[in-house]
């Protein structure tokens, strides 16, 4: 007969329980160490680039007013959200007109109150791409853009984050870009202390060794420099199939994040080099084509609880020209914007001044639209309510992750919370993160 035995105290047995310990100290660290979660910072909702010799201190104000013109010239804010709510809305009941009419008009507001106050969130000096190949010349722009970057921050005319893009490390071009940013930090550090928001982007990264090969460079900077371990961080342009797919079948991504050794901020998906490398055509290049979102859902996955921010690529159909072309333009870079917000890309660039108009409104319009169904949901969530819908708490998280962007851009305001307050949400979303 089997023995009986009294299953109220039941445990593994200490040598189990040490074992199993021993077994998971290692993973358990290494997770810890490679996926830390969002800090809870402020993400910037979009990147300007501006060739490395066009920069100016006062560039962020120029693009304000040039944004506040294109707007007038075309009708008016009021014109840009008419074309914006006729992109895929849906018939609005009569009992939702006059609600629907002050949403709008509060988010024109918004809109032309950002244009003023913060036109620019995140510029890149580019020495790229955008700035082509100049020889020695580079140096002199380099120096220049440094000096005007600081001069900036003095003034307190610096957008929340800036930096520069300088060019790739491949063979051709590996010198003149480690060049340019040691010239460009030098003359910045020399000027005073590095903005807070300084950035640095490192783009058409094809191999795991260049990112090893990036925090070298940023490592002996900062011992150059003076500056403290770590200081530098620098992002990832995601825009050749070789980082995406390696020559083994391997996706490269998540393997290059961690090579970054903590350094890396965040993963830019490139629209325009990434779909000519993969042969396709000019006119189908686009940030929704399927070979794009391909790659954003491996670089979505690399990564995910990582803290390391994503961003969406550009569309080069600009609003100028034409008012028939200036509207099918601000149509579908508000459409572009709104897709990629709801597939959890926060981030996206910006070309020209014409664009920020659409860019704000799009994504005030995003976060107003969603807010009020979220803060009722965290308000029962924490209240321990019954509601219409059973969240747990990775729901939660994510609603109160929603909500602080929609307060960190400017869509939502304390008063839109009903109650919960800022360090309450940063406590649900980011434990032990930034408030």
């Amino acid at each position: 007969m089997a023995r009986s035995r009294d299953s109220a105290g039941q445990t593994l047995s200490a040598a189990t329980a040490q074992a199993i310990e021993d077994l998971l100290a290692g993973p358990d660290a290494e997770s810890a160490e490679r996926y830390p979660g969002d800090s809870g910072a402020r993400q910037p909702v979009h990147t300007v680039y501006v060739p490395g010799d066009r920069y100016t201190q006062d560039l962020p104000v120029r693009w304000g007013e040039a944004a506040k013109a294109a707007l007038e010239a075309a009708g008016g804010i009021d014109h840009l959200l008419e074309l914006h709510a006729s992109v895929g809305s849906a018939p609005t009941l009569d009992g939702e007109v006059s609600s629907a009419s002050r949403e709008r008009a509060l988010i024109a507001e918004l809109v032309l109150a950002k244009l003023d106050a913060e036109p620019i969130e995140d510029l890149r000096i580019d020495f790229e791409d955008g700035y082509g190949d100049r020889g020695d010349e580079e140096d002199g722009h380099v120096r220049a853009a440094a000096r005007a970057v600081a001069a900036a921050a003095e003034q307190g005319q610096l957008p929340p984050f800036i930096g520069i893009r300088f060019k790739c490390l491949e063979p051709r071009t590996r010198v003149r870009g480690l060049r340019t940013l040691a010239l460009f930090l030098g003359e910045l550090a020399s000027a005073g202390p590095l903005p807070d928001g300084l950035v640095l982007t490192l783009p058409k990264v094809t191999t795991v060794a260049q990112v090893q090969a990036m925090v070298l460079a940023c490592a002996d900077l900062e011992t150059q420099l003076g500056l403290p371990e770590g200081r530098l961080r620098f992002e990832i342009q995601v825009e050749t199939p070789q980082a995406v797919l390696g020559a083994d079948g391997t996706a490269l991504i998540a393997p290059m994040l961690h090579a970054g050794q903590g350094r890396v901020s965040g993963l830019h998906y490139g629209t325009y080099d990434y779909s000519a490398s993969l042969g396709i055509a000019a006119a189908d290049q686009s940030m929704e084509h399927p070979a794009a979102d391909h790659a954003k859902a491996v670089m979505q996955l690399a990564a995910a609880d990582t803290g390391v921010r994503l961003s969406d690529g550009s569309t080069n159909v600009l609003p100028v020209g034409d008012p028939a072309g200036v509207d099918a333009a601000w149509a579908l870079h508000g459409r572009l914007v709104a897709r990629s917000l709801h597939r959890g890309y926060y981030q996206g660039w910006d070309l020209h001044p014409a664009q920020l108009p659409s860019r704000f409104a799009a994504t005030y319009a995003y976060f107003r639209e969603s807010a009020p169904a979220a803060v009722a949901r965290l308000g029962a969530y924490l209240g321990h309510q019954e509601g219409a819908v059973l969240d747990e708490p990775a729901t939660a998280k994510a609603l109160a992750g929603f909500v602080l962007r929609g307060l960190d851009c400017g869509a939502l305001a304390p008063a839109d919370l009903d109650g919960l307050d800022r360090a309450q949400l940063a406590h649900l979303a980011h434990p032990g993160g930034a408030v």
